[in-house]
């Protein structure tokens, strides 16, 4: 598995440093991992070589200083890395990098941001998400999940990009440390069930039980379908988890109730987060205080 991790100054990024030691049990002896250090661009059309020459030597050892503690975590666990830096925006030289590489997960440290509008997700996030398939895991400011026994909540909806979440997560079981317990989550929307029930009552006889727990029971054998045959495919043990409301508010809530990680497809479009991540994404993303793994990739 090759995993990108982006670090800064400062302690928040060395979460991503800190998850993927505790998953070196699992992960295994050689994964392949890189660490990346972006330096914002200090001048622009330095007349001379040798002018560019400190500039890069400067470039080099801000670096340095930023990777150091991340590599020192790493190598504690006994997990080599290779360390790069190259300057510009934070965003889209990430995505970039994770591009080029072929990165197969990049984790991203940070704090969770209150739901205000257009820091949501921070601007590097946002960025990332924007300019790149690659999956990404959202650390949340707090302690890292743990090593054994993770509870891993996975939302699906019935689409390909549920089912696409699936395949990650029983792909890179090690991610979720030794004896992960997993749960399918699927939120009925009970407007859209009532709908179908008075299409279904033409009569006018009005909405009846019967016709609503049909609708509501088609509906999350649908969602479930081709997960619950993946995972048996798998021969990984999973429970399934029925939640009613608001899907970004219900997911949310449930995932920092119930869980140590929460996995999720996102099916939006666009260079704006909201659009990149669609509606029900970009809420969970923004208000659960949990990782969150966003698999951007149908």
């Amino acid at each position: 598995m090759k995993i990108l991790l982006p670090v800064h100054a400062g302690e928040h990024s060395l979460e991503a440093a800190a998850f993927v030691a505790s998953r070196c049990a699992p992960i295994g002896a050689n994964p392949e991992i890189v660490l990346l250090n972006v330096q914002q661009p200090a001048f622009a059309g330095l007349p001379t070589r040798a002018a560019r020459e400190r500039l890069q030597a400067f470039y080099a050892k801000e670096a340095a200083k930023a990777l150091e503690p991340a590599q020192a975590i790493l190598a504690a666990a006994g997990l080599k890395a290779q360390a790069m830096h190259v300057s510009g925006q934070p965003g889209p030289r990430i995505a970039q990098t994770a591009r080029m590489l072929a990165a197969d997960l990049i984790v991203l440290g940070g704090v969770r941001r209150p739901p205000a509008a257009g820091a949501l997700l921070g601007s590097v996030a946002a960025e990332v998400l924007a300019r790149c398939r690659t999956p990404v895991l959202l650390l949340r400011g707090a302690e890292h999940p743990p090593d054994r026994g993770m509870r891993v909540g996975i939302a699906v909806d019935g689409s390909p990009y549920g089912n696409a979440a699936v395949k990650y997560a029983l792909r890179h079981l090690p991610l979720f440390g030794a004896e992960p317990k997993f749960a399918l989550i699927h939120v009925v929307r009970e407007g859209a069930l009532q709908v179908q029930a008075l299409l279904a009552n033409l009569s006018g006889a009005g909405i009846s039980f019967e016709v609503m727990r049909t609708l509501r029971q088609q509906a999350v054998e649908r969602a479930l379908r081709t997960p619950l045959r993946l995972f048996a495919r798998a021969g990984q043990a999973v429970r399934t988890v029925e939640l009613d409301g608001a899907p970004g508010d219900a997911i949310a809530n449930h995932a920092d109730a119930q869980l140590d990680l929460l996995v999720m497809g996102s099916h939006g479009h666009g260079p704006f987060s909201s659009a990149v991540l669609g509606s029900t994404a970009l809420r969970v993303a923004s208000h659960c205080k949990v990782p969150v793994l966003l698999i951007r990739r149908p």
